[in-house]
């Protein structure tokens, strides 16, 4: 490896809490299904009061979007750095040191402020969708300041986190990051992260991309809306004006991509999904790891969706440490 790390991250710093739940518990809150919505901490402490029955009995785990993928990269072997933002409280604490366990190289340069470090309230209904309701907290002010320029410098790959769009100082953190990734031959990767994304903040995802970035990762359902087009196949094509090469999610229709060359449709592996949650965050964080390794987009695809199968036949957005071994196999 020529540079010193395979993928610089910038994201959201969340503690997870998961909750199994029925469609009825989410109309009776008035929480829309399938999206991350942000809340207030009052209002996320009333989910959790009612329901308080819910809680899936699982350890706590550091999360955020990007965090998922770049701790799954670590864990196959990727040499990665983190930026993000907790504060001087408990799940700050653990939230650093359970990246470091991880492998992950976090800025040595930053002592987290006081405040309260983000938490996700991750709500799984019976059909295994995902729905997130994230208060942010400390995380709200990432900036410019958590970047790491010489780690920037020193990466393949800068990945970074479409959910930053809704903070004012964290898209402009994203946006200087592309910048230093370019000077520095750095190449860039963004995930469009979530529909409710692309609908309410285009612009300033658009703006995120600047004048195109390498990868982007999205479903197919962000592809559509982000292209604003009516089908995956118009959406393919309307994405290439945004960067050299992508990869899209379609769930259980496995994955399309595009290698700057040539759209691959790739099978999915056939699995029975109990949790969608990190389902995308593990695609990435694999596909990353085995571009990084040589391997085409075919392969990467594959082994990305052998990866995201594992995750959502069991509960949580991560795998343990030994699973990740296990996925590499025939393939690495």
């Amino acid at each position: 490896m020529s540079k010193q790390y395979h993928i610089y991250g910038i994201g959201a710093a969340l503690v997870d809490t998961e909750i199994t739940l029925t469609d009825a518990d989410l109309t009776t809150m008035a929480v829309a299904k399938g999206v991350m919505t942000l809340v207030d901490e009052a209002r996320q402490q009333q989910l959790i009061d009612y329901l308080q029955n819910h809680l899936v009995a699982s350890h706590k785990a550091s999360g955020g979007s990007a965090a998922n993928s770049i701790i799954a990269a670590s864990y196959f072997g990727s040499n990665n750095f983190y930026s993000c933002k907790v504060a001087n409280d408990d799940n700050g604490h653990f939230y650093i040191a359970d990246m470091k366990a991880a492998g992950v190289t976090t800025p040595s340069h930053i002592t987290p402020p006081a405040g309260i470090t983000g938490k996700c309230l991750v709500m799984i209904t019976p059909d295994a969708e995902r729905t997130m309701n994230t208060f942010l907290g400390i995380s709200e002010t990432l900036s410019v300041n958590e970047l790491d320029p010489a780690a920037i410098a020193a990466s393949h790959f800068v990945y970074i986190e479409g959910y930053l769009v809704t903070s004012p100082t964290g898209r402009a953190a994203a946006i200087e990051l592309r910048q230093q990734a370019e000077a520095n031959n750095t190449k860039t990767a963004l995930s469009l992260s979530d529909p409710a994304m692309v609908q309410f903040f285009r612009d300033g995802l658009v703006e995120m991309i600047g004048a195109g970035v390498d990868l982007i990762f999205c479903n197919k359902d962000e592809a559509i809306g982000f292209t604003q087009t009516q089908n995956i196949e118009e959406a393919a094509e309307a994405l290439k004006q945004y960067c050299k090469q992508f990869a899209i999610t379609c769930g259980g229709d496995g994955a399309l991509v595009f290698d700057g060359k040539e759209l691959i449709t790739v099978a999915a592996t056939p699995v029975k999904a109990i949790d969608t949650n990190g389902a995308g965050d593990m695609f990435a964080g694999a596909f990353l790891h085995a571009i990084n390794h040589g391997k085409n987009f075919k392969t990467a695809a594959e082994f990305a969706n052998r990866a995201a199968a594992k995750v959502v036949s069991q509960f949580g957005p991560r795998l343990k440490a030994e699973q990740h071994a296990e996925l590499k196999e025939g393939f690495f």
